[in-house]
Order: structure tokens, then sequence, then C-alpha cells
């Protein structure tokens, strides 16, 4: 309604009952074509992996150094 009719904001919310930030947000996210919003999509779920894996093998080295602290210290 927004972008083929060009009613207002204002006039589309009040109609369906949501607020404006929602049809903003609503248009923002769709008016891109569906392969597009795909790959953003997929692309946001690797970079969430690899920040949980990231997280993961900095806590891992983390132990590790602490470790060989602990045993380069008892071999003194």
């Amino acid at each position: 309604m927004i972008k083929e009719r060009q009613y207002s904001a204002a006039e589309v919310s009040a109609r369906l009952g949501v607020s404006t930030h929602s049809l903003y947000a609503w248009i923002k996210k769709y008016e891109q074509p569906e392969p597009v919003r795909i790959a953003a999509a997929d692309q946001q779920a690797t970079i969430k992996k690899l920040q949980a894996e990231l997280k993961r093998v900095t806590e891992e080295r983390d132990i590790l150094k602490k470790a060989a602290a602990y045993f380069a210290k008892e071999s003194l």
C-alpha cells in the first residue's frame, strides 16, 4: 500500500492496527528481492556460527595458557 498505492505510513498503520515503526521495518526487510534476503540470512547465520566458534576457541586458548603457566611454575 505504501509503495504501490502511495498511501502514507500513518494511514496504513491505522488501517492495519500496527505501528509505523513495524511498517518501516517490514518495508526495509521485504523491499529487497528474495534471493538477496536469503543470501543475507545465510550470511548472518554463518557470522553467528563463526562468532560462537571464536568464543569457544578463545576460551580453550585461555585455559591452555593458564595450564601452561601452572605447569611451568610447578617444574621450577
